[in-house]
């Protein structure tokens, strides 16, 4: 059966109301959840960034849902750090916690003060966080000089059920090498050629049986006119090509890009509807490609009506 998993953006809302909008979500029949570890928000108009890893207990503890998080070790995190951190939550709460793992923004990694690598050095950087985070999850001591750090660490609390390790890619150049590490996929909603293209290349990168999750941006209200200003209030600086999106240094870096994108083009990564038939026919068409879960993130600050619009009227549909 399909999880349908709510999406809680730390970057638009205080961990304190994310907390109640996921037991809200629970009640409304959403299966699973995911969440986002930044340090900044994309845009100032968000304003929030709070600590996924210290919420993430609270929300497994106050719910019955599975949980995942996109985590970029190697720079802000020592992946030994990260490593133990998943196994507490591991230990905690078993089959119920998953990492997904990317390459990170400069938005971001940049607080360190450490040179931002090129793309290529971040995905060896990255290869070389998975291998030492499984290994110490296998209960081997590490040491490792590369491109990160670890001397000598040895994790003594391990996980009995291993987190899967999901790779986040949005590119089917980035899916395919993926496919050949990773556990699982994540990816983000967009049109369905391309879509399809990343889907592809994960299957053929050695991804193929292996589970794939979807982040769907979307905005609802019941008035299209605010599902559309709401979008691009709070989301209109995240729809850029990754290779700028990774570049950017500072949340007003996504302003200026937002205020200058194309609304149309915007459509094509969100989407904005009031009819919520509209949006069962996009998620519908999403999970006739394969996607055992998809993460709903309604973009637009109106969660509430959300949760409960698309707990009627759409989850009903979807599983």
């Amino acid at each position: 059966m399909m999880k349908i998993g709510y999406h809680s953006s730390h970057e638009q809302f205080k961990p304190s109301d994310l907390l109640t909008l996921v037991q809200r979500a629970e009640k409304a029949g959403f299966t699973a959840g995911t969440c986002s570890d930044h340090f900044h928000p994309w845009s100032d108009n968000q304003g929030e960034s709070g600590f996924a890893w210290s919420w993430l207990g609270a929300a497994l503890q106050a719910t019955s849902l599975s949980f995942g998080v996109v985590n970029a070790p190697g720079q802000r995190y020592n992946p030994a750090i990260i490593a133990q951190a998943a196994a507490t939550l591991a230990d905690m709460f078993p089959d119920r916690f998953w990492i997904a793992v990317g390459t990170g923004q400069y938005l971001n990694e940049h607080i360190t003060g450490e040179r931002w690598p090129s793309k290529a050095d971040r995905n060896t950087r990255l290869k070389e966080s998975v291998d030492i985070i499984r290994a110490l999850w296998n209960g081997e001591t590490v040491t490792h000089e590369g491109l990160v750090t670890v001397d000598e660490a040895r994790l003594y609390t391990r996980p009995t059920i291993k987190p899967l390790i999901v790779g986040a890619a949005v590119t089917a150049k980035t899916a395919e090498w993926v496919g050949s590490w990773a556990d699982a996929l994540i990816t983000t909603s967009r049109p369905a050629e391309e879509l399809q293209e990343v889907i592809d290349a994960f299957r053929a990168g050695g991804g193929s049986g292996k589970p794939m999750f979807l982040k769907v941006q979307l905005s609802y209200s019941p008035d299209k006119e605010k599902a559309r200003t709401g979008a691009l209030e709070q989301w209109r600086g995240n729809v850029y090509p990754n290779s700028v999106m990774t570049e950017l240094r500072m949340p007003s870096h996504f302003d200026d890009a937002g205020s200058m994108v194309n609304e149309k083009a915007f459509e094509e990564q969100v989407r904005i509807s009031a009819d919520l038939n509209q949006h069962l026919d996009w998620l519908l068409e999403y999970k006739a490609m394969g996607f055992e879960q998809m993460s709903l993130h309604n973009v637009n600050r109106e969660q509430e009506q959300f949760i409960d619009a698309f707990g009627e009227n759409i989850l009903p549909k979807l599983v």
